[in-house]
């Protein structure tokens, strides 16, 4: 299967990334879509991620674009240097998805592309293009710094007198986070730094990784443990026991703190950010940041958004506890990271979290299976009652309504909730999990989750 655009950009296979495939998806995006002053270009730590990089710089050459490349750099770190530039830019990454998998994010000097704009580059890939001779590719090496700078200023000591755990992994802002909360006053401890690839997914944390966090937690006098997925724009909060906090536990924490009046997040998000009264408007959406900025530009004035992946959209001047914190509408893991740290001295983390309306939620994805499988049985679920009620018998649930925004998402008599949902790029089905328990959001999930498998078996 080639290359494809999903939630996050362009993703596929290693092997199918040739320079052939990257200059086209390239090229088409010079051609359909604004660049600016040029391409700023940056990559995760992944084996693979270097050589793509160079693909982007080449063919923006051959489209006369002047390229600047970033190295190794997070995400929201690299669309800011590239915005505040007035340029576009590349980032080559694939987030959580395996090793033998890679892919490119594209941004205008506005920020991430949008759908519309996806459609443009695909509509333009098939154009006859001549080759030009532009300038050579040129370093920055402060993109960095100068996200860096930006917490800085607005989380001047927010940290002090706490001991932090980072967990390095192959994170590509590892030694970053780092620098930046030694700077703002905590003490950092490294745990986990790997120099082989580690897929993080921050929605779906596995229980080994989880059983791992705990016992860093109780190994160590620690007030919290944080992480990134591969390219920084994913956060990963533990509280003082090594428990995870959910991403969009995260999120409604953040959009609370910075006062938001609006909050625009997916479909799969937890519920509870309606229930808390905080926020005068709550808009939900399909799944996939492109979507979550649409509704955050069409509404405007104090708005955020957030996945429940932890990823924080900032869509206005917004104030930290020492300056301002302006715009950044890019998916981001330190914000989030940092307003929940800086609020919690004292209390702790997991007394913030406890000021949340009571709703958990729990995901995973059943991994190496056929996308094509996985949108039949959402098709036979939703034609067919009994395929669901096959599956709800095991869960001991009764169905009380069906969404469609975004795969399937089912709310039972008891206020449940099952979401189903095949990716759009990798092969596996993602399914999340609302109830009133942490436990019977888990326990339900496990259920889920081998019902499903075994669904999938027998088509």
């Amino acid at each position: 299967m080639a290359p494809k655009f999903g939630t996050s950009g362009l993703r596929g296979l290693v092997t199918e990334l040739t320079s052939d495939c990257v200059s086209a998806h390239v090229q088409a995006f010079i051609a359909s879509c604004r660049v600016g002053t040029g391409l700023f270009i940056g990559h995760d730590l992944r084996e693979s991620s270097p050589a793509l990089a160079q693909y982007v710089a080449d063919a923006a050459r051959r489209s006369g674009i002047a390229a600047t490349l970033c190295g190794p750099v997070p995400t929201p770190a690299l669309a800011l240097a590239a915005m505040s530039a007035g340029a576009g830019a590349v980032m080559i990454t694939g987030s959580h998805i395996p090793a033998d998998r890679n892919g490119l994010k594209f941004y205008s000097p506005g920020g991430e592309i949008t759908k519309q704009e996806e459609q443009a580059i695909l509509g333009a890939l098939d154009q006859i293009r001549r080759d030009k001779d532009g300038p050579a590719p040129t370093v920055n090496e402060t993109a960095p710094d100068a996200y860096q700078a930006r917490y800085q200023s607005a989380f001047m000591d927010a940290l002090d007198g706490l001991t932090v755990g980072i967990y390095d992994h192959s994170a590509v802002g590892r030694d970053l986070l780092a620098s930046l909360l030694q700077s703002l006053g905590a003490s950092v401890m490294s745990l986990g730094r790997s120099d082989v690839f580690v897929p993080v997914d921050t929605e779906a944390v596995s229980d080994a990784m989880r059983a791992q966090l705990r016992a860093w937690a109780k190994e160590h006098p620690l007030d919290a443990i944080i992480s990134t997925d591969a390219d920084g724009d994913r956060p990963l909060l533990t509280d003082e026991a090594g428990e995870v906090v959910p991403g969009d536990i995260l999120g409604q924490i953040t959009a609370q703190r910075l006062r938001a009046s609006h909050v625009v997040t997916p479909i799969s998000s937890n519920s509870g950010v309606a229930l808390s009264g905080d926020f005068a408007k709550v808009i939900c959406t399909k799944i996939g940041s492109p979507y979550v900025i649409a509704e955050m530009e069409a509404i405007g004035g104090d708005v955020v958004g957030y996945e429940a992946n932890g990823g924080f959209l900032l869509g206005f001047e917004a104030k930290g506890p020492s300056g301002s914190l302006p715009p950044l509408l890019t998916r981001d893991a330190v914000l989030p990271l940092l307003i929940a740290l800086s609020a919690s001295p004292g209390a702790g983390v997991a007394a913030l979290v406890a000021t949340q309306p009571p709703r958990f939620t729990a995901a995973d994805r059943l991994q190496e299976v056929a996308t094509d499988k996985t949108a039949a049985l959402l098709t036979r679920m939703i034609a067919e009652p009994a395929v669901c009620n096959a599956i709800l018998s095991d869960l001991d649930l009764n169905l009380a309504a069906i969404d469609q925004t975004d795969g399937l998402r089912m709310t039972m008599t008891d206020g449940t909730i099952l979401h189903f949902r095949p990716s759009g790029n990798a092969p596996e089905m993602r399914i999340y999990v609302e109830a009133m328990t942490a436990e019977m959001a888990r326990k339900h999930l496990n259920s889920a989750m081998q019902r499903v498998a075994k669904e999938l078996l027998l088509q």
